[in-house]
């Protein structure tokens, strides 16, 4: 497999995440990062799961925190999520966020193996970091 087939594979891991807002962080995710609304489900107040597809390949599920949740369940404490978020678009995107006043935690920087990336806080306290490496290519 090539350099350009390692970025076409469909996405197989989904990240997934739980908000004390889940309306709101979406609504950030969405407006301000540039995820792509696919699928939201609501049961009352809550969102009941939520897909958000990242325009350039994969995504992210999501859902309203439930703090009375069963340990057994699959309950994640909101804030604690961090991912890597691939975009050929890091300049752009980095721009938008600073002037949209989102807090930045690593500036943007050509790290030494050879990705162009920057770490940004969302308002429920997870940490996203965006850059333009794409991974090794499978042998």
């Amino acid at each position: 497999m090539n350099a350009h087939e390692n970025t076409l594979r469909e996405p197989a891991i989904w990240p997934s995440l739980q908000a004390e807002d889940a309306h709101a962080l979406i609504d950030f995710l969405v407006n301000t990062v540039g995820f792509l609304r696919t699928a939201v489900y609501e049961d009352g107040d809550r969102v009941a799961h939520a897909q958000l597809d990242w325009p350039e390949g994969g995504g992210i599920m999501m859902g309203s925190h439930k703090p009375d949740a069963d340990p057994g369940t699959w309950c994640l404490k909101p804030g604690t999520f961090g991912a890597y978020v691939v975009t050929d678009r890091v300049d752009e995107l980095y721009a938008r966020l600073v002037d949209a006043g989102v807090k930045i935690l690593r500036e943007i920087e050509d790290q030494p193996y050879g990705s162009r990336e920057f770490a940004i806080l969302d308002p429920e306290g997870n940490k996203w970091s965006f850059g333009t490496y794409r991974g090794e290519p499978r042998a």
